[in-house]
């Protein structure tokens, strides 16, 4: 049997180990008419085209039937073949995609060769799009230079623009939800706009046929780096691809009157030992603020290391009052990576994070395998550099090439979110095609625990692991301990038994680290 696998955050109201909870999430009921109606204004811009359009007025159908929307039915047979599965979103597509001129184009005899960017505002065609029962997703690209009004700076890279448009949102505790500025020279084409930047990401976020829809760049919100957008230098970028929004397709589904959750139970037998959510070790989050308790399942995923035992613990400070300094990249994993585990969520990183009191944490959790048995030569041996870590879920991969994370994007009837993987080695990603736009299966081998944090070593081997859900705001980092927890008793048929605070107090480490370690840690979950 497995060694020890969890108690509560003292302070916190207690609940059972079978209370952990589903994520709340609310349907929203999209305004087809609407969509219709500015659907029919963007084609009305091309005589030529719109005649080959059919409107039907205010034809009385369910607002589900494709019958009655045959424009929809039309448009999505036409930019399907760019944005493959189109007409699977259940809300309007908005995209930087001029449908009217494209199709114009093709009338006067356009070579299909023509680049897409002369329809996309100079946007190149996109990296990603994934289109499912809960909305859509999309990435695009800005080239360095792109344009007029651009910033004047040449970038290193491209500037990726993401978009979302989701019929699902998580209703989480978000004590900085629905703040922002609005932009005045978008207010007239965006009447609700609101624009903010939250954990590394300017966001414009705004609704429109009912729907909620965020526009985000990630960037720095501090002065220009060599490698790295301040989030002011991603304005223009941003609102220039506001400006182009049109809509491209989806299709009316039949309306959500719940939201089921598709949480297992848990195992029966007892086996493993954890520490609570919120229990982190002391004096480790940001200017020694503890953890924040969150005791949600938010997905039934598969564990994300191939093999157990595992174990989700910090690679960043000591687990015991022994020595008052934090671990280095090469210490030994000792008690690191053992039993029980304990939650390191709301550690000290400079990252925003809404859902940790203090602002700032991790963003995700640290999970070591366990250590390879020293001259085991037997069918079982391990080779500690080969660790295999895989999908989580079904999902489609966003990732470009040289990027040290990897995303997988979960698009389903109830539920929209992200897991995302750190520190596997970007050129391995590379060469194995863990690449945008890739579909991989649930357990599917996607790379192998490393040690890459902008370089080979640096840090300790280990898999950073962490979960974004889709909300008002966009994108935000909820905590994943406890469907980390959820995911490893399924995979070992064990229930986990919780376990109370070690009563020690750690030396204050967390608010005075040496430049020299906290640079490193800085880092980890802000490289995307």
């Amino acid at each position: 049997m497995l060694a020890a696998f969890s108690s509560l955050v003292a302070g916190t109201a207690v609940l059972a180990a079978d209370e952990f909870k589903t994520p709340a999430i609310s349907a929203v009921r999209v305004e087809w008419r609407a969509a219709l109606d500015q659907l029919r204004s963007e084609i009305d811009t091309q005589p030529g085209v719109a005649s080959a359009f059919t409107f039907l007025g205010r034809r009385r159908l369910a607002p589900f039937d494709p019958r009655s929307r045959p424009a929809l039915v039309q448009l999505n047979a036409v930019t399907s073949q760019i944005f493959t599965g189109i007409a699977r979103s259940p809300v309007p597509v908005l995209l930087p995609f001029d449908t009217a001129a494209f199709l114009d184009a093709r009338l006067i005899g356009a070579p299909a060769s023509l680049s897409l960017s002369l329809y996309q505002a100079g946007f190149r065609p996109a990296d990603v799009f994934d289109a499912g029962p809960a909305g859509y997703d999309a990435v695009f690209s800005l080239e360095p230079g792109a344009g007029d009004g651009m910033p004047q700076r040449a970038f290193a890279k491209p500037v990726e623009v993401h978009i979302t448009g989701s019929m699902l949102t998580y209703d989480i505790r978000d004590p900085l939800g629905g703040k922002g500025e609005p932009v005045q020279a978008l207010s007239a084409q965006f009447p609700d706009l609101r624009r903010f930047i939250r954990e590394g990401y300017v966001r414009y976020a705004f609704t429109r046929f009912g729907v909620p829809y965020v526009v985000s760049i990630q960037c720095l919100d501090s002065a220009p780096r060599t490698q790295r957008l301040a989030c002011r230098e991603a304005y223009a970028v941003a609102e220039r691809f506001l400006k182009a929004l049109r809509v491209a397709g989806g299709l009316p589904a039949h309306p959500r009157m719940d939201i089921p959750s598709e949480i297992a139970g848990r195992p029966a037998e007892r086996s493993p030992e954890y520490r609570a959510s919120g229990d982190i070790i002391a004096n480790s989050g940001y200017r020694k603020q503890g953890g924040r308790a969150d005791f949600t399942a938010y997905a039934q995923i598969r564990f994300p290391l191939e093999k157990v035992p595992a174990f989700v613990r910090s690679q960043s400070f000591p687990s015991r009052p022994s020595t008052d300094k934090p671990l280095m990249l090469d210490e030994p994993t000792g008690s690191n990576a053992s039993y029980p585990w304990q939650d390191n969520f709301c550690e000290a990183r400079n990252f925003g994070v809404g859902q940790c009191a203090s602002g700032f944490g991790h963003q995700g959790q640290d999970i070591r395998p366990a250590p390879c048995p020293p001259r085991n030569e037997g069918g079982d041996r391990c080779d500690p550099n080969r660790q295999a870590v895989v999908a989580v879920r079904d999902g489609v991969v966003i990732r470009s090439r040289k990027q040290q994370a990897a995303t997988l994007q979960i698009n389903a009837r109830n539920e929209h979110l992200r897991f995302r993987y750190m520190h596997m080695n970007p050129a391995s990603m590379d060469a194995d095609g863990v690449l945008n736009g890739r579909h991989v299966n649930e357990g599917e081998k996607i790379g192998v625990v490393s040690n890459y944090l902008d370089q080979p070593n640096g840090t300790s081997r280990h898999l950073h692991f962490d979960i974004q859900v889709f909300t008002r705001d966009g994108w935000l980092w909820v905590n994943p301990y406890v469907t980390l927890i959820s995911a490893y008793e399924h995979l070992i048929r064990g229930r986990g038994r919780e376990i109370g605070p070690e009563s020690v107090s750690l030396p204050a480490v967390a608010h005075a680290l040496p430049e020299d370690v906290l640079r490193p840690i800085r880092k980890e979950g802000g490289e995307n």
